[in-house]
């Protein structure tokens, strides 16, 4: 001890009554671990794209944790906060856990998401490749992208459809993509 604790602790008779003292003054609460635990669980949200397992797995030690700490919450509200962490492309999980009215326990939610991640990840989406097209306007409507006399500039803009590709400077092949 320094002298300065060696001081202050120097009227206490025995060994048992300072380090009582001690605890008392520097140890950390159990209402704030409590607290610190608590809201770490209901502020945990899983990040798009991450894996379900690892963030299924720091989901129960924090239960784990509130366990131990005493600070146990019904089960249903387990279950409710973990569904609420995920993203929403696990929506349609959570519909349908709610409407079968399923009752699992907490590591065969965690489980049946795996599954699902799995399930996901197997039915991505395709891509489409084409080629893009350039027709050229040929015979009467080759004048319908021109201003017609006597209209203001917003009637005209009003009444136009898209340009065709050409006149968007879009050359002869090139390849688009757009999703399935």
């Amino acid at each position: 001890m320094t002298n300065d604790i060696q001081k202050q602790y120097g009227r206490h008779d025995d060994v048992q009554s300072i380090m009582l003292r001690m605890s008392q003054i520097y140890a950390v609460s159990d209402r704030h671990i409590k607290y610190s635990a608590i809201k770490s669980f209901f502020g945990t949200k899983m990040i798009e794209g991450s894996s379900v397992q690892e963030h299924g797995v720091k989901m129960l030690s924090i239960v784990e944790k509130l366990k131990d700490l005493k600070a146990e919450l019904a089960k249903v509200m387990y279950i409710d906060m973990i569904l609420q962490s995920f993203p929403p492309s696990f929506n349609s999980f959570i519909v349908n856990y709610n409407m079968n009215g399923l009752d699992k326990n907490l590591h065969e939610l965690i489980n049946m998401l795996v599954q699902y991640e799995a399930m996901i990840e197997k039915s991505t989406p395709s891509v489409l490749v084409e080629e893009a097209s350039t027709s050229e306007v040929k015979g009467k409507g080759a004048g319908r992208w021109r201003r017609k006399k006597g209209k203001t500039e917003s009637a005209t803009t009003s009444t136009q459809s898209s340009p065709p590709v050409a006149q968007l400077g879009m050359s002869r092949g090139k390849i688009m993509f757009s999703y399935c």
